[in-house]
């Protein structure tokens, strides 16, 4: 199987610097990174490529089987490592895909040296002693209504997740993402991404990480950012000056910021 072809992979930066792979969340693809590329770009090598079922990815290779599991979305990370035969890459994820990065990493530990969770969570419900932004209760109402009208509910939902009412053409930019989404794929991606529940994954993870939030954030609040740092003894947290779910896209300066001084860090 071409995996560059099936995950829509594209590589840009310099030839001769470190890897970062860069991995899209939930109704994304990898062009909601594009205001951080070029400051990364001058400084390291940067893979892109669209988890199967998004994107430009090859849509005949998505099945349910698979991707009904974050494991499927860590097995697409680790094709891709093994394709380009990355070692020790810089695994920058967003959102649901940071978990994905864990997973990968535990599966294929030689090609991932280094984690960047961008506004990750590892679980989505409330539970005792951890609040996750959400009751069980909201997630089914979440889910039904998705899969009850996936385009109402994407013009409803992309706004609140991407903050920053000032700024609508944010959030019309997640909407359309959403929108260009096959919604029988979302709704199996959007179970994945609620239901999973990967908080003990993270006892795993022994590489430098980076844990990036958001002062405000309506999906994964900062208790969240806190205890995952609290759960990953090597991780830093940084509290980013900015507002919503996607502060690649609201405040791409800071961000891409905030990667660097990571990075320079390791060095």
């Amino acid at each position: 199987m071409d995996i560059r072809r099936r995950n829509n992979v594209h590589i840009t930066g310099r030839d001769d610097a470190p890897v970062l792979l860069l991995a899209h969340g939930f109704g994304c693809d990898q062009n909601m990174w594009r205001l951080v590329v070029p400051a990364l770009a001058e400084r390291y090598r940067v893979v892109l490529f669209d988890y199967v079922g998004s994107g430009g990815s090859d849509l005949s290779a998505w099945s349910e089987e698979r991707y009904a599991s974050l494991h499927g979305y860590a097995a697409d990370v680790v094709d891709v490592c093994e394709e380009l035969d990355l070692r020790q890459a810089v695994f920058v994820g967003h959102s649901v895909s940071a978990m994905a990065g864990v997973l990968a990493a535990q599966a294929a530990p030689e090609r991932i040296g280094a984690l960047v969770m961008v506004t990750p969570s590892p679980c989505y419900i409330d539970d005792e002693g951890y609040r996750g932004g959400f009751s069980t209760a909201d997630i089914d109402e979440l889910l039904d209504s998705l899969e009850a009208n996936y385009l109402g509910w994407s013009s409803a939902m992309a706004p609140v997740i991407m903050g920053n009412p000032d700024r609508p053409e944010l959030g019309r930019e997640l909407t359309n993402s959403f929108c260009a989404t096959d919604p029988d794929i979302a709704r199996v991606f959007a179970r994945t991404t609620f239901l999973t529940d990967s908080r003990e994954d993270l006892k795993s993870v022994s590489v430098p990480t980076l844990v990036l939030e958001c002062e405000q954030d309506a999906i994964a609040p900062r208790e969240v950012g806190a205890y995952v740092h609290a759960a990953i003894p090597s991780s830093r947290l940084v509290t980013l000056a900015a507002t919503g779910h996607c502060p690649q896209l609201s405040a791409p300066e800071a961000t891409a910021e905030a990667i660097l001084g990571f990075l320079e860090s390791l060095q």
